[in-house]
């Protein structure tokens, strides 16, 4: 069966992920600017949960070149995973040509050590994608987080496709973005991945947004039910 990572900004999601049947996290603070790098007191209580937490490492919302500064707050970021007994990382940077910033996630691969290393949607922005994939592979990540170049991954699943031909078995390429219990079995066939990566939350009933950042309708959460509902999709009839 194909694997369900979960993305979460909250304790609370996290457990409600792992409740759910979730085999991996990425966690993050602020989702609703696509993911930025939690707080080292929620690392430290993710790491305690009994599925493996990749902690988002991106300082900041906007796209990935990052100054000298942010690189120095990224390491340290790093550091606070590592200390904190999280599985990995989520990484990614551009350099000013728009493709990987190799220098640099060379930089934050070598603080990571041993830790896993997801690269982000950072691999969907880039000018070729698959010349991309390919520098990933040669730094050593053990999956990327694909969209196909596209808004959502079934618009892009032809992308995502060639991927995982390309990689050939040397890094997972797991779809992102878009996915629901409604046709993610539809995104796996059409791949040939066996991960994907979603948020399944729902929206708080009562719970009003804060600022005009946070989505439409209110504070969204990770929702137990619908993580199992995703589980039981990838699983396939019967």
């Amino acid at each position: 069966m194909a694997q369900l990572e979960v993305c979460v900004d909250t304790y609370e999601g996290a457990c409600s992920a792992v409740a759910g049947g979730a085999a991996r996290i990425e966690l993050c603070s602020s989702l609703s600017e696509g993911g930025l790098t939690p707080s080292a007191g929620l690392m430290q209580a993710a790491a305690q949960l009994v599925v493996p937490c990749f902690a988002m490492i991106r300082p900041r919302s906007g796209l990935f070149r990052f100054s000298d500064v942010e690189v120095r707050i990224m390491l340290a970021d790093i550091r606070a995973a590592r200390d904190a007994g999280l599985a990995g990382v989520v990484l990614g940077v551009q350099n000013a040509a728009g493709g990987l910033d190799l220098p640099i996630l060379r930089q934050l691969i070598e603080a990571a050590g041993p830790m896993g290393k997801t690269l982000h949607r950072v691999i969907d922005v880039v000018p070729d994608p698959l010349a991309a994939l390919d520098q990933a592979m040669s730094l050593g990540f053990d999956r990327v987080l694909s969209s196909g170049a596209q808004p959502l991954a079934p618009d892009g699943a032809d992308l995502i496709r060639e991927m995982v031909r390309r990689s050939d078995g040397q890094m997972s390429v797991m779809p992102g973005c878009g996915l629901t219990p409604e046709n993610v079995r539809s995104v796996l066939e059409r791949t040939g991945a066996d991960e994907v990566h979603a948020s399944c939350h729902e929206p708080v009933p009562g719970d009003p947004a804060f600022s005009d950042f946070d989505p439409v309708g209110g504070r969204q959460q990770t929702s137990t039910r619908e993580v199992a509902r995703m589980v039981a999709a990838l699983k396939g009839p019967g």
